[in-house]
């Protein structure tokens, strides 16, 4: 009886044993080699050289960290732990050794320079970037670690890093802020550097939204570009970064004199637009020049048909992003817009001066709407009116629904209410509430104008005798009117017989207007009704 006492739990402890894995979870075929191994390596500035390791490492269960000096045996150091090390003077290869569960490694070689003399040859690069952001690298000789102290705030807390790593800070707000990088050895000098940087407080440029129809777009993710040659010429005075602020692509020119854009291959044909447009930003400039030229008929930089032209903005707005909406017609040395093949944009205090480019395109300018829809004329007998100045107007529920995908704005155009939906995917407007009796009607009316629209639908629903939404006798029917025409009042007058699949009217609960294109188009409503 005792071996059998023996036995069985020797057996409940195999067992346990051997299903710990499954129970913690953990699936060892799963597990992947460490990355991204290194260390912090930190000296005390006593002549000791002692040296703390940190070790960093993604997936990692312990360390080992081979010094490099003769010493045999590794540290094996817990995740999150340091060591420390004494060091003769000397430079040493380091071997980081990050160990997972499954006794997978990964290994890396870091230089350790134990010096008691102060780090010599320092060397900085501070490099400010968007959104009130900088980047911080450094390399010296006879350094073992760097620290940064970013100069916002009081009593700071620097940051400790190794060469050849990059910290990324970001500001509370902008500003010039005194950035010091401070070298470290063993001993107890230092060797340090100190920048006032100016931090900016740089977003992305804001979207376009001209329907692209309108629009001959050179650089902007708003549209689709045609082709340009080259963003800076090989005869310009400027450096030029391609560059991303928050997602969205941008030209940053730096020690900007002038910068040549060319489109000499195909030259632009801007003959129908109306306005040239950037979006530029800087936080130094001056004033800033746009030039454009036309090479002629022959296409030919030079060919005796060139026509150009020059606009100055002066002291434009600093540290926000600036619109600039010039009419082509300002542009007067520029006589011909059908070859269009330079771009010259000029900064000032020249070649000291960076600046930020987005959305550079043509346009045609839109039509805006300065007269109200016509007044009906229709006997209001005859009339079931929904929204009209002309009218006594039947209960509705709402002119969008929560369903809808586009804005409404109440707006008054030459003392006229009017409905402005913006944004226009498609809206909901309901009279669930009392329901329209259309029956002795025999058509629909809508006045409707806008400058971007490119096709335009109008839906009823009928939700039939029981007056409930999808009840079983719901009834339906869209209209489209394809191409209507942009800038000028519409008067829509559709019969109810075009809207064959509306079988019923007598409970009229929804219209529905669809814009096209999708989500990027402006409509303006009014005289809403139906009638006989």
């Amino acid at each position: 009886m005792k071996n059998f006492k023996h036995l069985f739990l020797l057996f409940v402890i195999s067992f346990f044993a051997g299903c710990s894995n499954e129970d913690d979870g953990t699936n060892l075929d799963s597990i992947s080699a460490p990355t991204d191994i290194g260390a912090l390596m930190t000296i005390k500035q006593d002549n000791s050289g002692d040296v703390t390791f940190l070790p960093k490492g993604n997936g990692v269960t312990q360390f080992e960290i081979y010094f490099g000096d003769g010493t045999v045996a590794p540290a094996i150091v817990s995740v999150g732990n340091t060591y420390t090390h004494t060091y003769e003077e000397g430079v040493y290869e380091v071997k980081i050794v990050g160990v997972t569960l499954d006794g997978t490694k990964t290994e890396t070689i870091q230089q350790l320079t134990v010096s008691f003399l102060p780090p010599t040859d320092l060397n900085v690069t501070i490099v400010p970037g968007p959104n009130l952001t900088v980047s911080v690298t450094a390399e010296a000789n006879l350094e073992t670690f760097f620290r940064v102290y970013f100069g916002e705030v009081a009593n700071e807390v620097p940051v400790d890093f190794m060469e050849n790593e990059t910290i990324t800070y970001t500001y509370a707000a902008p500003g010039t802020y005194p950035i010091r990088v401070v070298a470290l050895s063993g001993g107890v000098a230092t060797t340090e550097y100190t920048e006032n940087v100016v931090i900016t407080n740089l977003f992305a440029a804001p979207t376009p939204t001209l329907p692209a129809a309108n629009v001959i777009s050179m650089f902007s993710d708003a549209y689709t570009n045609v082709a340009v040659d080259t963003w800076r010429t090989s005869w310009s005075s400027a450096d030029l970064e391609e560059i991303s602020i928050s997602g969205n692509a941008t030209k940053k020119y730096s020690n900007l004199n002038f910068v040549g854009i060319e489109a000499t291959t195909t030259p632009i044909d801007a003959a129908a637009m109306t306005h040239f447009h950037t979006d530029i930003w800087s936080s130094d400039f001056t004033e800033f020049k746009v030039k454009l030229v036309d090479f002629g008929a022959d296409g030919s930089f030079g060919g005796g048909d060139d026509v150009e032209h020059e606009i100055t903005i002066p002291s434009p707005a600093q540290e926000e992003w600036v619109p600039l909406d010039i009419p082509l017609s300002s542009f007067t040395g520029l006589t011909t817009r059908s070859n269009i093949a330079q771009l010259i944009f000029v900064g000032a205090p020249s070649g000291n001066t960076t600046v930020y480019v987005d959305n550079v395109y043509f346009y045609n300018e839109l039509p805006t709407l300065t007269t109200a829809a016509p007044t009906p004329t229709l006997p209001a007998a005859n009339v079931i009116a929904m929204f009209s100045d002309a009218y006594t107007n039947v209960a509705v529920d709402t002119w969008r629904t929560s369903w809808s995908s586009a804005t409404l704005e109440e707006v008054s155009v030459a003392g006229n209410a009017v409905k402005k939906y913006s944004e226009l995917n498609f809206v909901g407007v309901e009279t669930t509430s009392s329901q329209i009796n259309a029956t002795a009607m025999t058509h629909f009316h809508v006045d409707v104008w806008s400058a971007d629209f490119t096709e335009f639908k109008i839906k009823l629903v009928d939700f039939g005798p029981n007056g409930v939404f999808q009840g079983g006798d719901d009834t339906e029917h869209e209209i489209t009117i394809a191409a209507p025409a942009q800038g000028s009042w519409i008067s829509l007058d559709i019969p109810l017989s075009d809207f064959t699949g509306l079988t019923s009217r007598a409970n009229i609960a929804q219209l529905i207007f669809v814009g096209a294109p999708t989500g990027n188009n402006t409509v303006y409503v009014d005289n809403v009704y139906f009638h006989n």
